[in-house]
């Protein structure tokens, strides 16, 4: 997905808002949220985030995720763009081998940015980027040497994914997180309002593109 000296973020990505947690309890150990790649936009990673497909809409999709568990690490800036420039270069030294075991961390896919939906367009934003751990190293991954990055443990959840093409940029992640929720309050639909996340699978601009909103 992303070759060794490049800093590009993907092309291809879904855009969701975090849905409700599912509220019965599922014994499920962490590595089952990430298996091999074998989906239509999952193919640049031997690894990727696993789902099971709820129901399906013309408008939107509601899936669910097992636990996993990401790297991450937050970042200022103005537009989302350059905050997941910034956090991107921090993350890719990790899995390169700024921890403290020294190791190279496969690359896996998505790559997740947690977007606030209230901000000020004169006032910067946290943006969060997250990398998916592999499965190996999901229970046990390897500090960072960089007091920046920390790991974030998602739990199960159901989410409302909307899929759309393009660049990870503010605007189109703005205009999709309300196209989604117009059509989520259309049908009274309970979710998360207080962030969403855009998802970049795919760095090849050719490729078809993904973009999912999810609210619970």
């Amino acid at each position: 997905m992303f070759r060794r000296g490049q800093f590009e973020l993907p092309s291809r990505r879904t855009l969701f808002l975090l849905s409700a947690f599912v509220s019965s309890v599922l014994v499920v150990v962490a590595e089952s949220g990430v298996g091999p790649s074998n989906s239509s936009y999952c193919t640049e990673s031997k690894e990727c985030l696993q789902f099971d497909l709820v129901c399906r809409t013309e408008e939107y999709e509601v899936r669910r995720y097992s636990p996993t568990r990401w790297v991450s690490t937050d970042a200022e800036a103005y537009f989302m763009g350059v905050g997941a420039a910034m956090a991107f270069r921090r993350l890719y030294q990790y899995i390169t081998g700024a921890n403290e075991a020294g190791v190279e961390i496969e690359m896996t896919t998505p790559v997740l940015v947690k977007v606030p939906e209230e901000t000020q367009m004169w006032e910067p934003a946290i943006y969060t980027l997250s990398f998916l751990l592999p499965s190996a190293f999901q229970h046990n991954p390897p500090t960072p040497t960089n007091d920046k990055l920390y790991f974030t443990d998602m739990p199960e959840m159901n989410v409302y994914v909307r899929s759309y093409g393009g660049w990870m940029l503010s605007i189109t992640s703005r205009l999709h997180a309300h196209l989604l929720t117009k059509v989520l309050n259309r049908v009274g639909a309970n979710y998360n309002h207080t962030h969403h996340y855009a998802v970049g699978y795919d760095s090849t601009e050719e490729q078809k593109k993904k973009r999912r909103l999810k609210k619970g």
